[in-house]
């Protein structure tokens, strides 16, 4: 019973989380509200173990995420995923942003080590986090070994809503564009209708309808992402795996070996990506309401700095790269949290903004490219670099 209570309770967060974003037609994005629920829960009477006892362990996410990115893949095609360089640039950039004016600025109001220890997870990740605690602690900084963990709970939290905000400006931007006839759909959204797909893509395999089962779906997603994983390998990963999943299934798409929209045929898309947002909401359980007390006056300045920084290049930058201002800002806050977040954010305001399954689909097909693109370059490339560099400045 203790198993089926751990999973009753994260379905619970989640559930809040969808309703509050419903709610407020995701001004407030659900992974706020389940972010701040899990928070509370572990700074009260949350088991730390929650979300491993509810089968959403480190196991099952070493399964999902290269299942998932392969499946985005599938959502988009290989012309669209290349022109996203330009996304890649003004989030790369928004990150010399951040870390041009924490060192400038941040180092003349807080000390050299401090500064050092926030910035990496400020511009990404928990492996950024996690590599910056321990080349703390090897380095004997120990009065600081709190603060990495503790910048990257409150980071995301902060870069939710802001992300939500300029999306839907951005969001609202492009309606009024496709209304006035500027902006076409393309064809390549997953909401496209079931009959309109099977017409436009290629018969998976040539097989008749009642052979391609939820197991025959899900078997070929993981043979791309193992064929990714073991290519990246070959690489000795200077792509990341996680890049090169969703590039193979770009092309496993056109190819006509993976359907459009693959994991939601299969049936298991959704329960893949709250098992994902599970997992990464249990890392939040490694701070507690003192380690937070004692650094949050640095965390707080900091992620003003860095935020103001990302702001200051992509405003400036965005015209230059055919971007408005509001996507080239938001491309660049995808550093706050990365994937999954940025898609469930994208989602979430495409919803919400459109008032037709048209307008969902050129909302989708113009800033979820970006949004995931930018997520990766910054969270799953660019944050462990700048992290590995800054070990180095201890």
């Amino acid at each position: 019973m203790e198993f089926l209570i751990a999973f009753l309770l994260i379905m619970l967060f989640m559930f809040i989380g969808e309703w509050v974003s419903t709610v407020t037609k995701a001004y407030v994005p659900s992974v706020f509200i389940t972010a701040v629920l899990f928070v509370i829960g572990f700074w009260t009477v949350l088991p730390k173990n929650v979300v491993a006892n509810s089968s959403f362990g480190t196991s099952f996410v070493t399964i999902c995420v290269p299942l998932l990115l392969v499946h985005l893949g599938t959502l988009m095609n290989l012309k669209e995923l290349i022109a996203q360089w330009k996304a890649v640039c003004i989030a790369l950039l928004g990150v010399v942003g951040t870390i041009t004016l924490t060192l400038t600025l941040g180092t003349l109001i807080f000390n050299w080590h401090t500064v050092i220890a926030a910035v990496p997870p400020l511009t990404g990740g928990l492996v950024a986090a996690l590599l910056m605690t321990n080349g703390l602690k090897a380095a004997g900084v120990t009065g600081l070994v709190a603060l990495p963990v503790a910048m990257f709970v409150m980071h995301s939290v902060i870069g939710y809503p802001l992300t939500a905000f300029m999306l839907k400006k951005e969001g609202n931007r492009l309606l009024t564009e496709f209304h006035a006839g500027n902006i076409k759909v393309q064809g390549n959204s997953s909401l496209i209708g079931e009959a309109e797909q099977l017409t436009k893509e290629k018969t998976v395999l040539k097989l008749p309808q009642p052979y391609q089962t939820s197991a025959f779906i899900l078997f070929r997603v993981a043979l791309i992402a193992l064929i990714s994983n073991a290519f990246a390998g070959l690489l000795n990963n200077v792509i990341n795996a996680n890049v090169i999943c969703l590039i193979f299934g770009v092309i496993a798409h056109q190819l006509g070996f993976l359907e459009t929209n693959a994991l939601n045929k299969a049936g298991v898309f959704k329960w893949l990506m709250y098992g994902l947002l599970a997992y990464i909401f249990s890392q939040l359980s490694i701070t507690t309401p003192q380690i937070l007390g004692n650094v949050i006056v640095q965390i707080f300045v900091l992620i003003i700095l860095g935020v103001l920084g990302m702001f200051i290049a992509s405003w400036i930058l965005s015209k230059p790269f055919g971007m408005s201002p509001e996507m080239g800002f938001a491309c660049s806050l995808t550093a706050l949290f990365g994937f999954p977040a940025d898609y469930i954010l994208t989602t979430e305001v495409c919803r919400s903004v459109a008032s037709s399954k048209e307008d969902e689909a050129i909302l989708l097909e113009n800033i979820l490219p970006k949004m995931l693109v930018g997520g990766f370059a910054t969270v799953s490339v660019a944050s462990v670099i700048i992290a590995s560099i800054f070990l180095k400045l201890i």
